[in-house]
């Protein structure tokens, strides 16, 4: 009886490294990667709670006369991704108005916002998540692992879900950028118009909270929450831009215990830095803000109403900032 032919197994020393995508951009204030730019925006994460707060304050301050729109880069995280997308495509007044219908009907909100029910694995990434005390690149990576292994809904259920309510696939700006994390290297990476990838995936992916949402492909990455960098914000993107505008979930005031990657500190050295850079910062933030309903759709009536309240409260002063 012959003896069976050998089967020769393609020699793994002999595989490539893969192509840089250009994806990752490590995060440096040094690096000056708004130099030259006039006006920045970023809108940080923060659940629903604070795409509702951002998108009544922008509303309302366009109705007063001062268009946060027309800056020359706009970097959005997390929840800030969402709005950031809307701004962009001209679409706040569309969206407040949906948000307040929907506050009316938050069995819709939860849809996109699930806070229960979840199975052991999305709880094991959540919590992982919730108690990380650092932004190290081991803590990023456990946190990135943890949420390749949870048990969520198909990431396409996200990017659909995404898809309705931003209601656009094409980039709507070059000045857009939005934030994300790579699952497995813990690298910030930053999506463009130039990444060949459709908004509503580039904005779940920077929405995909570890635990609660699948990682999302983003090229040959799989991408979760932009603040699971240690940052809702990305202030280093905007280094070196003439005038900033930071809408952000807090200042860091008064934080003493490291939570969800942020260190105590790490958000006003993260201000500070901004401003050394030579860049001016207009800074604001929820009047009141409860850490444990921010993916609660019933806090979406109040943070419009806050949002819209502090923005008649702010227009003169931002009108003056940006002139």
């Amino acid at each position: 009886m012959a003896e069976p032919a050998a089967t020769t197994l393609p020699s793994i020393t002999s595989a490539r490294e893969p192509e840089p995508d250009k994806l990752a951009v490590p995060i440096s204030f040094e690096a000056r990667y708004g130099a030259g730019l006039k006006r920045g925006l970023s809108l940080g994460g923060g659940g629903v709670f604070f795409v509702a707060w951002q998108v009544a304050y922008l509303h309302e301050l366009a109705d007063r006369g001062v268009d946060l729109a027309n800056a020359d880069r706009v970097v959005g995280t997390s929840a800030g991704s969402v709005v950031a997308s809307v701004l962009e495509a001209g679409h706040v007044g569309r969206m407040h108005r949906e948000m307040g219908l929907l506050a009316k009907a938050p069995k819709l909100l939860s849809a996109l916002a699930p806070a229960d029910g979840l199975k052991p694995s999305q709880e094991r990434a959540l919590n992982l998540f919730a108690a990380a005390a650092d932004a190290e690149p081991d803590t990023i990576r456990a946190i990135g692992h943890a949420a390749l292994a949870a048990e969520t809904p198909s990431p396409s259920v996200m990017a659909r879900n995404i898809g309705v309510v931003v209601r656009l696939r094409k980039w709507p700006s070059a000045a857009l950028h939005i934030t994300c994390v790579d699952t497995y290297t813990g690298e910030r990476c930053v999506v463009t118009r130039e990444a060949d990838v459709s908004v509503p995936r580039a904005v779940a992916a920077s929405s995909a909270v570890p635990g609660l949402f699948a990682p999302q492909p983003i090229g040959n990455r799989r991408c979760m929450d932009g603040g699971v960098s240690g940052s809702g914000t990305h202030l280093d993107l905007l280094a070196g831009t003439r005038s900033v505008v930071v809408l952000a979930l807090t200042d860091g005031a008064g934080i003493t215990q490291g939570m969800m990657t942020s260190a105590p500190g790490s958000t006003e050295a993260e201000i500070e830095a901004l401003t050394a850079s030579g860049s001016s910062l207009l800074l604001r933030t929820p009047e009141a803000v409860d850490v444990t309903t921010l993916m609660d759709p019933a806090a979406v009536p109040q943070a419009l109403e806050m949002g819209r309240r502090q923005a008649a409260a702010d227009a003169a002063e931002l009108r003056e900032f940006l002139s």
